[in-house]
């Protein structure tokens, strides 16, 4: 079915009330394992076709966020899916305790019945008016920067749209669009930073009254971590700031040298070569046509996949008025069909966005005909894994995109991947000092952060930019909002990505192989145990980080041989 085709239908909480009630019971006066199988089976289905409700409507709210009719709808969404979600917990409790648990266990496998477990340990009905705010105060966020409107050389602009001339050749033009877009932070700065504490102290609130210290460990299993805790990620920052951080420090020296510039601020490392950073050859269109040549070209699953996203208008790539910012890839259970959404602005970031979010599509519709709904898709950690990973093997057909460019892309790219890891650790120790002090001010929580920065990016010099200068730019990060420990994930995955990376430049077809068992294994295990059966390194041992980026430090300098001839 095409997207436009799909019913908006605000869940009807009564109905989905009695329905559970009813498959509570069938479950409960289960007279053997078969009719336990049975009742497990129908609540799948009943979860499968709520969460697509649920799905369609956010979808539908992030692309046009001013349009009244999506806008009542996602605040219903926000009000009634922690309800929804404890009419569920009554079913699961009844799965934990049903007397057929070996047969289910044997059924569904053993990780559902830690899931369920996992996810008691951070719901209960005392919490759901919190939860309802919580999702109120993330919706309020996301809004007020979708209504950003920024007069320019004669168009109207939102935060998305301004991006692609903040990395303009002309500098004046950078400093002149990032005045625009830091100066509606600035002036919106005192409700952002009141809508963050709001989420922080009401966060902080339900982990408390679940007998948590503060939010962290609460936060951690919200994401279904059970295989790994913060003193992990600790270690594993460390590896970032003893390993990385030096040599992205190089990078950005030798980018100054390359650019003439000898005291660049922050706006002159958004271009990467002196006469202008490599743009796709055509318009978003043109991006859809050549993906589709690339995918069929990679492999047979994945031409049959774009032609499923294409013909079923399931992409909505180009940024406009009123849509949200970023870009995501969500999943739709009652047509079995992930949705790419997107923010093109003409950039080389619309093909890192395209594949980054198709490598999540193509995971979503690989395993779309997994039973139960939890092993769809894996932890998002490993999800990112898929996503970044597409990024590196579409690489053999960037000519398509860029054209004679295309070396100058693969350079600018892989310098992007290896110099994220520091800024990606650095929203993490962020965030650990906000929940760890949730009292904290706006101000305070900014100091720490313009520490941070010192720290993970000591090259950053912010020139006249007094709202950056006083450690603002964190504010614009939607994940620091919107799921509280993620940005993490994005690092983890971006080490794994270049493990693929590292392999697919020795041998692309079997590290392809590799990759497809990878994201065909969706969600059936924990993160860990995923790159352990998929034969990856564990970034949180000490040394296999630095193991992945010295090999492509070495591929940066040939592509740099290769461009200057």
């Amino acid at each position: 079915m095409k997207f436009e085709d799909m019913k908006l239908r605000v869940p009807n909480l009564n109905r989905i009330e009695a329905q559970t009630r009813v498959l509570t019971d069938l479950l409960k006066n289960a007279q053997n394992e078969n009719d336990a199988i049975k009742a497990v089976n129908k609540y799948f289905r009943l979860e499968n076709d709520v969460n697509s409700d649920i799905t369609i409507i956010t979808i539908r709210f992030t692309l046009d966020t001013q349009n009244e009719t999506y806008r009542k709808a996602q605040e219903k969404v926000d009000e009634i899916s922690p309800l929804i979600n404890n009419y569920f917990k009554r079913f699961e409790k009844a799965m934990l305790e049903s007397s057929f648990r070996d047969a289910l266990e044997k059924k569904f496998g053993k990780l559902l019945f830690t899931q369920i477990e996992n996810g008691f340990k951070t719901f209960d009905e005392k919490i759901i008016p919190e939860l309802q705010e919580e999702n109120k105060l993330v919706s309020e966020y996301e809004a007020l920067l979708a209504s950003a409107e920024l007069h320019y050389k004669g168009e109207v602009l939102n935060l998305s749209q301004i991006g692609k001339y903040m990395s303009s050749e002309d500098r004046e033009t950078r400093i002149e669009a990032a005045k625009l877009y830091y100066g509606f932070l600035s002036e919106n700065d005192a409700k952002l930073g009141e809508i963050y504490d709001k989420l922080v102290k009401v966060r902080t609130k339900m982990a408390r009254e679940l007998g948590y210290e503060n939010y962290i460990k609460f936060g951690y299993l919200r994401l279904g971590r059970v295989d790994y805790d913060a003193k992990l990620v600790e270690g594993y920052r460390e590896q970032i700031k003893r390993d990385v951080v030096p040599l992205v420090h190089q990078l950005r020296k030798k980018q100054a040298k390359r650019l003439g510039f000898k005291n660049p601020i922050f706006l002159d490392y958004n271009l990467f070569y002196k006469g202008g950073n490599p743009k796709p050859i055509g318009p978003t269109s043109y991006l859809v046509e050549s993906a589709s040549k690339m995918y069929h070209e990679m492999n047979e699953e994945s031409g049959k996949f774009f032609d499923f996203m294409v013909e079923n208008n399931l992409m909505d790539l180009d940024a406009k008025k009123g849509k949200q910012g970023g870009g995501y890839m969500t999943y739709i259970p009652r047509y079995k069909a992930p949705f790419i959404f997107a923010n093109s602005n003409g950039t080389s970031g619309d093909v890192d966005t395209l594949t980054h979010e198709v490598g999540h599509a193509f995971q979503g519709y690989l395993c779309r005909n997994i039973k139960v709904p939890s092993y769809q898709s894996p932890t998002l950690e490993a999800c990112e894994i898929d996503s970044m990973s597409m990024e590196f093997f579409a690489y053999p057909w960037m000519n398509l995109f860029f054209g004679e460019n295309a070396t100058k892309y693969k350079m600018h790219h892989l310098d992007g991947a290896i110099s994220f890891l520091p800024y990606g650790a650095e929203v993490d120790e962020f965030q650990h000092f906000v929940y760890e002090h949730p009292e904290a001010t706006h101000e305070e929580r900014c100091a720490k952060w313009s520490k941070l920065e010192k720290v993970y990016r000591p090259w950053l010099d912010f020139g006249d930019f007094e709202y950056l200068k006083n450690g603002k730019m964190w504010i614009r990060q939607h994940h620091i909002y919107g799921t509280p420990f993620y940005y993490i994930d994005y690092t983890l995955a971006q080490v794994l990505a270049l493990q693929f990376k590292c392999e697919m430049d020795k041998n692309r077809d079997k590290a392809f192989k590799k990759y497809i068992k990878l994201l065909k294994m969706g969600g059936k295990y924990p993160f860990l145990t995923l790159v352990e059966k998929d034969h990856l390194r564990n970034p949180f041992i000490d040394g296999n980080v630095i193991k992945v980026i010295k090999p492509q430090m070495k591929v940066l300098k040939a592509l740099e041989k290769e461009i200057e001839g």
